[in-house]
């Protein structure tokens, strides 16, 4: 199988149901996704494999989940395929930001990001996914998306947040508040 095949040379692309433009709201949404992915993978590749162990294990997972993220983003026609992106994903992922939190101390100011390298790595994922949801955002107002792949890059860019905090407070490190913050968070025992 050749990896390249000249079909994209004029500009346009192929979707799940036809061709767009590559410069469409559609590809810059699911291209943002697989932008996320790549920065999730080089987070993953500079952690500590046993200190990180269940970290990466679940991150593996949202890396597949990503790529079913990007699959349901790339779909022009719905009667194509089913999507895969559920309700139940969103879930799982707040139920890992509740195990997570947990290990971290109380915030209550906004924190800068970084801290170690892990933690600095994965506060890009979280801003990456950011942007990967304001683009599925638009791509929302000009045609029918799959909706719950809004409410899980909304829920993962919480993760990548909360895994950030974790990967300091595992790496010894604290988080570095910003110094003008006013408190804004409440305190675990509050919620």
């Amino acid at each position: 199988m050749k990896i390249y095949t000249r079909t994209g040379d004029k500009g346009h692309t192929g979707v799940i149901g036809g061709r767009v433009r590559k410069d469409d709201l559609q590809v810059e949404a699911y291209g943002t996704v697989d932008e996320l992915n790549s920065f999730v993978g080089v987070a993953m590749a500079g952690m500590d494999e046993v200190k990180f162990a269940d970290m990466l294990e679940d991150l593996l997972n949202i890396q597949h989940e990503l790529f079913d993220c990007g699959s349901d983003l790339a779909i022009l026609d719905k009667a194509k395929r089913e999507y895969k992106v559920t309700a139940d994903m969103a879930e799982k992922l707040e139920a890992l930001i509740d195990k997570y939190d947990a290990e971290t101390p109380d915030i209550t100011r906004f924190i800068l990001p970084g801290g170690s390298a892990s933690s600095a790595a994965l506060h890009v994922c979280r801003t990456v996914c950011r942007r990967a949801e304001r683009r599925v955002v638009t791509l929302a107002e000009r045609q029918d998306i799959n909706e719950h792949v809004r409410t899980y890059l909304n829920r993962l860019s919480d993760l990548f947040f909360t895994i950030a905090r974790t990967a300091n407070f595992r790496e010894g490190r604290t988080d570095v508040e910003y110094a003008r913050s006013a408190e804004v968070f409440r305190r675990k025992s509050d919620r």
